[in-house]
């Protein structure tokens, strides 16, 4: 593995996530002040993962074609974009826009982790995708609190800055993203055509029965991960009176963790029990933490949130190594599947769990844990087929030109 190549294209990510994560808790109050409702920061919350649903296979399966580096250029150029446009956002309309615009160029996580499965062995694609999933942690546990820090300059001041950053990394990932580690070789022009259609490849992705387990298993987990991030604000504020600045320092508690499984020790688990094992095992995990957030003790109740964070980060990393190993040579497509499922569920997640608090407090967190069951056992049925074995190893690759 290209430990260098690795490191730069986590960083792109990291910072990617980063921008993003400066404007997050300025956001419901700029549509406030804007003249929007709870519906209207509902949307502009949603629009992000709704655009990015459908626009991540397409990224993924272009990044096939094309080769990693120019799409995934592309996806950082679209960041800061659409952070310059929330900036300069006078009216809902032109916030929710740059919302969108920021979802169809939200490929940098996709695109990223097929760049470091076509940078790493086999065996070291676990600690690779852990690394990806860890840099995406770490930018929304910096993210936000950098974004507080700011508030002071006023959102468009913070969204500047968050554009600033993006550009910057922008040149940066120009410079130093590395070459000659492109997609697999060019297919027929009918298999392009074919293959940068969303529900096309949404279609093949099914027909295999292994990866639609793992896509099911990710949607499922999803909704029940942000249908706690949704809920437990209010109900951190009605058991034990947690304000914005504990229910912050929880969160950031909630990233660390997940930083520190993904970026160590879910590889070592992996190479003992392999990917599948320590899926099941992180499903397992999350459901049981969120069984014990509505009806524990303060203290139990801490302790539940970091086997929730544990159990996320052991589950998010190998889910993904699974979709490399199930999804055929062609990582983009698999991959922008992948964040296509996982989008939808942050999309629908918290709009259910919402309305389930509503009818019982627990309810979110009972449904969650019957999600993560459900899961481990889609986790545990993913069996791969030699021929679907056979398909996993990329074709020839066509090595992008150097650069005198």
């Amino acid at each position: 593995m290209r430990r260098s190549a690795l490191l730069v294209v986590c960083l792109a990510v990291f910072v990617d996530m980063l921008g993003f994560g400066i404007i997050l808790p300025l956001l419901p109050y700029q549509v406030q002040d804007l003249g929007g409702t709870g519906i209207w920061v509902g949307a502009i919350l949603t629009a992000y993962a709704a655009a990015q649903f459908v626009a991540a296979p397409v990224l993924g399966a272009l990044s096939d074609r094309f080769g990693r580096r120019p799409l995934l250029l592309a996806s950082l150029a679209g960041s800061a974009v659409s952070l310059a446009l929330t900036g300069v956002a006078e009216s809902l309309a032109l916030l929710l826009a740059a919302r969108v615009v920021a979802g169809l160029c939200g490929g940098a996580i996709a695109v990223g982790q097929a760049y470091v499965v076509d940078l790493s062995e086999p065996d070291r694609r676990t600690r690779a995708l852990g690394m990806v999933g860890a840099s995406i942690g770490l930018g929304f546990v910096f993210g936000p609190a950098i974004g507080a820090g700011l508030a002071g300059l006023g959102f468009a001041g913070v969204s500047f800055v968050a554009a600033g950053v993006a550009a910057v990394n922008l040149l940066a990932g120009f410079v130093f993203l590395p070459r000659g580690s492109a997609a697999p070789g060019a297919a027929p022009a009918q298999d392009q055509r074919r293959t940068i259609n969303p529900l096309s490849g949404l279609g093949s992705a099914l027909r295999r029965p292994a990866l639609r387990r793992v896509l099911g298993a990710i949607f499922a987990v999803t909704v029940a991960f942000v249908g706690m991030e949704a809920t437990f604000a209010l109900l951190g504020a009605r058991r034990f009176d947690l304000g914005p600045r504990g229910l912050g320092l929880v969160f950031t508690g909630v990233g660390v963790v997940m930083a520190l499984v993904q970026g160590g020790l879910v590889g070592r688990l992996s190479d003992r029990f392999g990917d599948r094992g320590v899926a099941v095992a992180g499903a397992v995990m999350l459901g049981a933490g969120l069984v014990a957030l509505p009806i524990g003790p303060q203290w139990l109740v801490y302790v539940a949130l970091g086997v929730v964070a544990a159990g996320q980060g052991l589950l998010s990393t190998t889910s993904a190594a699974l979709i490399a190993s199930t999804g055929g040579s062609e990582h983009g497509r698999s991959f922008g599947v992948g964040q296509s499922a996982s989008a939808a569920a942050r999309a629908i997640g918290p709009l259910i769990a919402g309305a389930v608090y509503d009818a019982g407090m627990s309810l979110p967190y009972l449904g969650g844990a019957v999600l993560c069951l459900f899961a481990a056992l889609l986790l545990f049925a993913v069996r791969v087929s030699p021929a679907e074995r056979a398909a996993t190893v990329p074709v020839e690759q066509t090595p992008e030109p150097e650069v005198a």
